[in-house]
């Protein structure tokens, strides 16, 4: 916590971790996808001022620590971010002779949780979710 963004008439360190999963907790996030999804949340957090700290795509879900300036609503980036990459999905990965109105990838809702100074531990965490839960179903073959 020791560098601060700045504003015309602000300084501010607002970072939040995020958490929020595929319609019917599908396991979509595979391969060329998982790759792909990456660079469109990067992207389209900086259309709305602001950054991704860290993240992780899980077979399931999806967690990023999230830099979000005070000037806008957590859930209003979370929900351009959710939107405007289920119409990116669809339009690269789906079928192109439908409307992209109305379809959802990403089921509604979220986890936002502020990191305050936890800010390494959730990086961590963030980092080592897929190898603890490998390591989790590994030990549970044994049972």
């Amino acid at each position: 916590m020791d560098k601060f963004d700045s504003l015309s008439h602000s300084a501010w360190t607002c970072k939040h971790h995020v958490v929020f999963i595929p319609k019917c907790r599908r396991r979509t996030l595979y391969g060329q996808l998982r790759q792909h999804l990456g660079e469109v949340f990067r992207k389209l957090a900086a259309q709305k001022e602001s950054r991704i700290e860290e993240g992780h795509l899980m077979p399931d879900h999806v967690q990023m620590m999230i830099s979000i300036p005070p000037k806008h609503a957590v859930s209003q980036v979370i929900g351009f971010i959710k939107g405007k990459s289920a119409i990116h999905l669809a339009r690269v990965y789906g079928e192109r002779k439908r409307s992209f109105v109305g379809q959802h990838f990403w089921a509604r809702g979220c986890f936002v949780s502020t990191v305050g100074r936890d800010e390494q531990l959730i990086r961590e965490y963030i980092r080592n979710q897929e190898k603890e839960d490998e390591r989790l179903d590994q030990l549970g073959l044994w049972r």
